[in-house]
């Protein structure tokens, strides 16, 4: 059995390459059981949470098991780390042989789930922006930022990249790190503006308040939301997606998890029946993207199990130098 590190990932993945990996698997398809959430109760301290992400090759679909995979993402999440120093998420994936379900590569989770969150958005991206888009904002400094704007910037002609964050020197980081990798990035400190000049806004915040503003958008830019990952969090106004065509990554999540989703449609500034699709129906072909020019789309992200095994299975192939 491999083990995949990150710095393994990262020698092996191409931005390129690994969108049309997941644009493949989404027009094929896998089996993804709904997450599973466990609490890991203490009696010295807080509660961990365990989740597992499965999800498995279609095999019926396909007629053999010959070719396929059958994989599980394993996350904890232990708040207390961080009063000894210890990042707070730790996480691994398994991937296994289709047929005879062996171990085949145990594989860094979180440089992967980086990966593999970066490029679904780039991939909504390649069906929902402009392709002529050059400005892109990235709103958040997190691990994910740069991810985020190589990824938008490998698919699509991006000339300058603007970093915002509510801690401005988290934001000059971000855009010192991507000025190192080539990138135009600068960090910028008003919001408002960065929005109103954006062809591309990528957000990746755990943000409890709207910082996309409906009004701040024009004609033509197309919003990628990524992080309020829970009911409570929100990273846009009503107005954004009332001014919008709303996709998402896929509808079960999107309407249980994405707390945009959850409260634009509270709020009646949209209805569920206007989501105008996901990344399974874009991919196949059966909904469409971006209808003219001018028209604002917006994408909301919650992750998806697909997405870790179609990102596994590129990993495997690249390190073990087997075919997919």
């Amino acid at each position: 059995m491999l083990t995949i590190s990150a710095e393994d990932i990262d020698r092996a993945f191409d931005f390129a390459e690994l969108v049309d990996t997941l644009r493949t698997w989404f027009r094929d398809g896998a089996v993804q059981p709904v997450r599973h959430h466990h609490l890991v109760e203490r009696p010295d301290g807080a509660a961990s949470t365990l989740l597992l992400m499965p999800a498995w090759s279609d095999f019926a679909a396909a007629g053999t098991s010959d070719g396929g995979f059958v994989g599980v993402k394993i996350v904890t999440v232990s708040p207390d780390n961080n009063l000894i120093g210890k990042p707070s998420v730790a996480g691994v994936y398994l991937l296994m042989d289709g047929r005879t379900c062996e171990p085949l590569a145990l594989i860094d989770g979180q440089r992967l789930t980086l990966w593999r969150t970066a490029c679904a958005s780039a991939l909504a991206s390649t069906y929902l922006s402009r392709p002529d888009s050059r400005r892109l904002l990235v709103i958040g400094a997190g691990a994910l930022a740069p991810f985020l704007a190589q990824a938008h910037a490998a698919l699509r002609p991006i000339e300058a990249i603007s970093i915002w964050n509510r801690t401005a020197a988290n934001a000059e980081r971000i855009a010192a790190q991507l000025r190192a990798e080539g990138l135009a990035a600068q960090a910028v400190d008003d919001l408002d503006r960065a929005m109103a000049e954006a062809d591309i806004i990528t957000a990746a915040t755990i943000s409890t308040v709207p910082l996309v503003k409906g009004a701040a958008l024009k004609p033509g830019t197309h919003v990628d939301l990524v992080g309020a990952f829970s009911p409570a969090m929100r990273e846009s106004d009503e107005a954004a997606f009332s001014r919008s065509r709303v996709y998402v990554d896929t509808r079960a999540g999107a309407v249980k998890e994405a707390g945009d989703v959850v409260q634009a449609i509270a709020e009646g500034a949209i209805r569920l029946e206007d989501i105008q699709g996901d990344l399974f129906e874009l991919a196949r072909g059966t909904v469409a993207g971006r209808q003219s020019a001018d028209e604002i789309t917006l994408f909301k992200s919650v992750g998806a199990a697909i997405e870790d095994l179609a990102a596994a299975t590129l990993a495997y192939a690249k390190v073990s130098g087997q075919a997919p």
